[in-house]
C-alpha cells in the first residue's frame, strides 16, 4: 500500500515539476507574431502595439512579421503549419478564420481544428456611409432611394470577399435591393470614390470612416454590430434602423492571437495572461482607442467556443450571398 501511495506521490510531483517548468521555461527565445497584411494599416499598428507589451510581459522579444495574401490566409496558414511550441503565433481576424474557409475554392486551412486559439484582442464594426448628395438620412430611407435608383445604387468595398464586401451583399439579401458592387484594392481608395460621388456608399471600419464623417464628407446610416459604437454613439445599428438580421449573420468583426493547433495548456495560458496584462497598459489601450477598436478578451476555452458558434454564421452568409473567390 505504501509502495503504491509513493508512486502516485511520485507521479503527481514530476507532473507538477513538468508544468511549473514549461511555466517558467516559456518563452526561452523571441516569437514571430504572424501579421497577415500590409505594414503601416491599423491592424498593423495594433499589432504591432500588442508585440511591444507582449514583449514587456514575456521577457523575449515578440517580433512582428508581415505575410501578405488571399486575405489574410497565406498568413495565418504558416501558423497553422508552424511547430506547436509557442514560437511562431499569428494576429488572426474574421476574415482569415471565419470568412475565407467558405469564401475561396481551396483553402489551406482548417480554422477550426489546425490552429489555437488564445484569445481576441479588440472588436469592431462596419459602418454604412453614403456620400452627401444620396437624399437618404436614414438606412430605410437609403433602401427605398436605391429602388427608385437602380442605376446609381452602388456601393465600393475593399476587395472581393473583405467584409465589408459581405456587409453589402448581406444588406441587399437582407433588404431585397440590388446594389452594385464596385471592388477597390483596398477600403482608402475605395472612400475616396465615395466621397468624390462616383460611388453612393460603403460600409468601413470606424478608424478609417471617423475622420471623413466627422468633416462632413459621408453620412454615416447605421453599423453593422449588434450594439451601438462607442465612437459614433449617434449611428445606430442595423436592427435599431429597421432592418434586422446582421448579428444573427455574424457581424462583429475582431482581431486576435492564434497559435498552431495542439498548443500545450500551460504556454496557452501564459500567452492569454500577458496579453491580459499588456492590453491593460495606459500605453496599448490607447493605440486601441487611437484606432477605433474595442477592447475584447475572451479566455482561450471561450474563445473557442465562440468560433465554433460564430464560423456557421459566416458560412451562412458567403453561400446565400454567393460570393466566392477563385
Amino acid at each position: 500500500m505504501r509502495i503504491i501511495q509513493r508512486l502516485i506521490w511520485t507521479l503527481v510531483m514530476m507532473g507538477w515539476t513538468a508544468l511549473s517548468w514549461s511555466q517558467t521555461a516559456y518563452p526561452s527565445k523571441p516569437i514571430r507574431l504572424i501579421m497577415p497584411f500590409a505594414a503601416g494599416g491599423p491592424s498593423d499598428v495594433l499589432a504591432r502595439a500588442l508585440a511591444k507589451g507582449l514583449s514587456d510581459e514575456l521577457g523575449q522579444p515578440v517580433t512582428v512579421e508581415n505575410r501578405l495574401g488571399a486575405g489574410g490566409s497565406i498568413g495565418i496558414d504558416l501558423v497553422a503549419k508552424a511547430p506547436a511550441d509557442g514560437y511562431t503565433l499569428g494576429f488572426a481576424h474574421t476574415g482569415s478564420m471565419e470568412i475565407n474557409p467558405h469564401l475561396y475554392a481551396k483553402h489551406p486551412f482548417n480554422a477550426l481544428t489546425d490552429l489555437t486559439p488564445i484569445s481576441p484582442v479588440v472588436s469592431y464594426t462596419n459602418v454604412l456611409v453614403v456620400n452627401p448628395t444620396v437624399p437618404a438620412k436614414t438606412l430605410k430611407e437609403f433602401i427605398s432611394w436605391a429602388r427608385e435608383n437602380p442605376s446609381a445604387a452602388n456601393y465600393a468595398s475593399g476587395g472581393n470577399g473583405a467584409t465589408n464586401h459581405l456587409s453589402g451583399e448581406l444588406l441587399k439579401a437582407l433588404a431585397d435591393i440590388n446594389l452594385r458592387h464596385i471592388p477597390y484594392k483596398g477600403n482608402a481608395p475605395a472612400m475616396v470614390d465615395v466621397m468624390s460621388g462616383n460611388v453612393a456608399a460603403m460600409f468601413d471600419i470606424p478608424t478609417t470612416a471617423l475622420p471623413q464623417i466627422k468633416a462632413g464628407k459621408v453620412r454615416p446610416l447605421a453599423i453593422t454590430s449588434a450594439k451601438r459604437s462607442t465612437y459614433m454613439p449617434d449611428v445606430p445599428t442595423m436592427r435599431e434602423a429597421g432592418l434586422p438580421g446582421f448579428e444573427e449573420a455574424g457581424s462583429d468583426l475582431w482581431f486576435g492571437v492564434v497559435g498552431p493547433a495542439h498548443l500545450p495548456a500551460p504556454i496557452v495560458d501564459r500567452l492569454y495572461q500577458a496579453i491580459v496584462r499588456a492590453t491593460s497598459k495606459p500605453d496599448l489601450q490607447e493605440t486601441i482607442k487611437a484606432m477605433a477598436y474595442e477592447k475584447w478578451l475572451m479566455p482561450p476555452a471561450e474563445f473557442k467556443q465562440w468560433l465554433s458558434q460564430d464560423y456557421p454564421k459566416w458560412a451562412k452568409v458567403v453561400k446565400e450571398t454567393g460570393t466566392k473567390v477563385e
